[in-house]
């Protein structure tokens, strides 16, 4: 049986999913009761999981404190040091007592970094570099549950997606989706950067292909739907997803760059101007995987069912 941690997040209701469909026994857990899930209360440090536990054979720990803009804790990086490791850690070490074989940890590509040079995209192997307190935890997370395995024999298996999308996404995709569908004049229309885009059931799917591949333990993989677009692809792949004109203005990528610098906004526009790239060949090399849907059918399916 699978423990999902994170059940009722974007993710996690997507895993779900999958598993009721494949017929695949599983133990949602959330932190307040409700019906078909196990209840598990505040998680921390000290939560006590043995319950949630019994009979587990793999944990598929997706439940995080994700990364927020303009994060007002007074401590950012402990904060995240206290869901993101002290939490995981906590929970690999009970699933080791209960007898679980595999523990499936979906961390970020923020741990790589936050931008690639076009055309050198992020690998397995790169010397992390992450740069904020999220993409830190994170790695601190893995060196731990790598630490943890080599000791106890834990099997561990380490995700860094890239962004994910899909039905019901939300945040700054979901803003895009509405810029385009409402006919917004958008000043991107000469941006060639590149980016790396997981469907968030192509992520589900590599998921559960790692909770039991026989060659996926002690490995990091990177996972995308095989296909980089640039902002501006993006949004005309998104528009005729949606059966509109898209409305892209011409304008420099550097007259946009020193724009949003003399806003303060350099970090934002970073996400819709720069390039962040990932190399499958590791994850594909290992195990054999590639992505069920491709990225058009992913915005498709993504238009379909997200409302905006």
């Amino acid at each position: 049986m699978i423990l999902v941690t994170g059940a009722t997040g974007f993710v996690g209701q997507a895993l779900c999913a999958e598993l009721s469909r494949r017929q695949l026994p599983y133990r949602p857990v959330s932190r307040k009761p409700q019906t078909g899930f196990h209840p598990i209360g505040a998680i921390d440090a000290a939560t006590d999981w043995s319950e949630a536990l019994k009979g587990i054979d793999t944990v598929i720990h997706l439940a995080a404190r994700v990364h927020v803009m303009n994060d007002e804790a007074a401590d950012p990086l402990a904060a995240f040091r206290a869901a993101n490791v002290d939490v995981t850690l906590n929970l690999a070490r009970q699933a080791v007592a209960s007898g679980a074989k595999r523990f499936v940890f979906v961390s970020s590509i923020k741990v790589n970094g936050e931008a690639t040079e076009k055309g050198r995209p992020f690998t397995a192997s790169d010397v992390p570099r992450p740069e904020d307190p999220y993409g830190q935890s994170k790695w601190e997370a893995e060196q731990a549950l790598f630490t943890l395995g080599q000791a106890t024999g834990l099997e561990i298996v380490v995700i860094r997606p890239p962004l994910v999308y899909g039905p019901g996404v939300k945040a700054n995709f979901a803003s895009m989706m509405k810029w385009v569908r409402r006919g917004i004049p958008l000043p991107l229309g000469r941006v060639a950067n590149k980016r790396s885009l997981v469907f968030v059931r192509n992520l589900v799917d590599f998921i559960l292909l790692s909770a039991d591949h026989p060659q996926a333990s002690g490995h990091v993989f990177l996972v995308s739907d095989g296909a980089d677009l640039s902002i501006a692809d993006l949004l005309r792949r998104l528009a005729g997803a949606m059966g509109v004109k898209p409305r892209l203005l011409p304008v420099p990528t550097a007259i946009l760059q020193h724009a949003a610098s003399l806003l303060g906004r350099s970090a934002a526009s970073q996400r819709l101007l720069g390039s962040l790239q990932v190399d499958m060949t590791e994850t594909t090399t290992i195990t054999g995987w590639t992505p069920p849907y491709s990225i058009d059918e992913g915005l498709l399916l993504t238009v379909e069912r997200t409302s905006v």
